[in-house]
């Protein structure tokens, strides 16, 4: 993914008349008069007045990680849903199965459209086709979150019953609140002739802005405030606190995003200002591998619901043998009757 071994050299021309150094988007006019200027073989003064460069990670090379990851997650997300909505699915084994199956919808929309934002595919994307990829590609991240933190908000109630379900307003309302968060990004990105690259309009800083603020809000601090209402509780005694799971594990691959997404926009918004060129190299090629990470989930995403049903499914077992027991023993005494 990406061409990062080779090093970017600026371009620069010098006129006929040598007073005209053109140095990528910066012009320097210089005066010669009444001096004498041997060669032009130390560009070293040129290379520091350089624009910085960044590799950029995921380009026209990286198209075949981003369509073996769409398909896996696509073939992945699909069999957890078959598994989950077969006809013989026995539900009392699992109750947060409502959850499950949400999770999965949301992991298989991500990867739906996947393709659509990849490098390379085609050079005359519809500018509609993009917004609403985009749209999709973060309202889904953010509807899986907040059904993880959900879940593991009401976890615990699920599994003694006290809740049978997920309640057709929680759901509307979660997958609600995602649409929302997804709008800022949708409508400050400014999509040109071309492959379907993120690029903000300028003027619209704060959609940007708000984008940001839900990504790290969501991404970064929903796990880390329910880690920290966790051992505030049990440092209090006043209860486990948010349940946490293997589902947990989903977070792993969005925080860096929110992260790191955080911190370019300060940069950006000259908020931190980077001491050298090689540091914000480092920032960029880190935002590209977050994102990169934060694609992978939905490869990821369907084996951890998986799992999760398996070790549901196995802490329900044992109590399957005594009523197998009282079925077999009942059926026995009307066969002797």
């Amino acid at each position: 993914m990406g061409n990062c071994l080779n090093q970017v050299k600026p371009s620069f021309s010098l006129d006929k008349n040598g007073s005209l150094f053109d140095l990528g988007d910066y012009q320097w006019n210089y005066s010669f008069e009444n001096t004498t200027y041997g060669s032009l073989e130390d560009y070293s003064s040129l290379d520091s007045a350089a624009p910085c460069h960044s590799c950029n990670l995921l380009d026209d090379s990286s198209l075949p990680f981003f369509i073996l990851s769409s398909v896996l997650g696509i073939l992945a997300s699909g069999a957890v849903l078959f598994g989950l909505l077969r006809p013989l699915f026995h539900w009392q084994l699992c109750p947060a199965w409502p959850f499950l199956a949400q999770i999965a919808v949301g992991s298989g929309l991500f990867s739906i459209v996947v393709p659509i934002l990849a490098p390379g595919l085609n050079s005359s994307q519809s500018t509609i086709l993009c917004h609403l990829g985009y749209w999709i590609w973060y309202s889904s991240a953010f509807a899986q979150a907040l059904l993880i933190g959900c879940h593991a908000c009401l976890g615990p109630k699920l599994g003694t019953g006290q809740i049978p379900g997920l309640t057709l307003g929680l759901t509307v309302g979660l997958w609600g609140v995602a649409a929302l968060l997804g709008l800022p990004v949708t409508l400050a990105i400014d999509t040109t002739p071309g492959p379907c690259t993120l690029s903000y309009s300028r003027g619209l800083d704060a959609l940007r802005s708000t984008h940001v603020v839900a990504c790290f809000a969501i991404f970064s601090l929903l796990p880390l405030s329910l880690l920290g209402a966790k051992g505030l509780k049990r440092v209090l005694g006043r209860g486990p606190g948010p349940w946490i799971d293997i589902l947990w594990v989903w977070f792993i691959f969005w925080w860096p995003h929110g992260v790191i997404l955080g911190f370019d926009s300060l940069v950006r918004a000259k908020v931190l200002l980077l001491p050298t060129c090689l540091v914000q190299q480092i920032l960029d090629l880190t935002l590209d591998l977050a994102e990169a990470l934060a694609m992978l989930h939905c490869v990821a995403t369907p084996l951890l619901l998986a799992l999760f049903f398996h070790q549901a499914t196995q802490s329900s077992f044992p109590s399957l043998p005594l009523s197998a027991r009282r079925s077999s023993h009942l059926d026995n005494a009307g066969s002797k009757t």
